[in-house]
């Protein structure tokens, strides 16, 4: 299931009248407040016209029912720990999008929640990985229906409070299906995080060890 996020009418509206009056000359101006989403939208319109081109700002986002990609996870102990009676619901009503550049892994909208997956990180990636993964952006899904913040852009990502509650969920996910220490040092290793945020992040989340010297399990996602 897809949902498309359509234009406003005024700014349809608008888009027409840029098309009456031609690429030679802009609309007359209408009366907007300075600055308003309105009067921005008219000044698009004026360049538009100008140039003689035309661009939808609204591009439509295809989302998919989660539990059409990832199964069974409504059956889960730490999946139901999360959400409690509420995990099958949730779990259904969650959406998916996917995206196909070569870079990115998992993560989830400060917008509406739904998760944001990486096609090639899905393909690509070791099964346990994509496994963690999942259960970390479901931490972070469970942060946003409570209304905490999932960024913090002054901080730095390993000393942001959704991310270290997000792996210390992980982690302990990690430790019951029997993943080693040295396992998920490694998986805690991302190629845009320092050898000591690597540390603090380890310590952080109960794990004992130095950063690790392998290769990044997964790469960054654009956010």
């Amino acid at each position: 299931m897809g949902r498309e996020i359509s234009e406003p009418s005024a700014g349809n509206n608008l888009a027409g009248a840029a098309e009456k009056h031609g690429p030679s000359a802009a609309p007359r101006p209408p009366i907007f407040a300075p600055g308003s989403r309105a009067w921005e939208r008219w000044c698009d319109v004026a360049t538009e016209s100008k140039f003689g081109v035309q661009i939808e700002r609204v591009g439509p986002t295809r989302l998919l029912p989660f539990e059409r990609f990832f199964r069974g996870f409504g059956e889960v102990p730490a999946v139901r720990e999360l959400f409690g009676a509420q995990t099958r619901r949730v779990l259904r009503k969650l959406k998916v999008e996917f995206f196909s550049a070569r870079f990115g892994y998992m993560g989830t909208s400060d917008v509406d929640g739904h998760l944001l997956v990486s096609t090639h990180h899905l393909s690509d990636s070791d099964f346990r990985t994509v496994y963690l993964d999942v259960v970390h952006e479901l931490c972070h899904v469970n942060q946003f229906r409570k209304g905490k913040p999932l960024f913090y852009p002054k901080l730095s990502y390993v000393d942001a409070p959704s991310e270290i509650e997000a792996y210390r969920f992980t982690v302990k996910e990690g430790q019951r299906i029997g993943m080693s220490t040295r396992e998920l040092i490694d998986y805690l290793k991302v190629e845009w995080i320092t050898p000591a945020e690597h540390r603090r992040l380890a310590r952080r989340t109960g794990l004992v060890g130095r950063a690790s010297r392998r290769k990044a399990h997964r790469v960054r996602l654009k956010r």
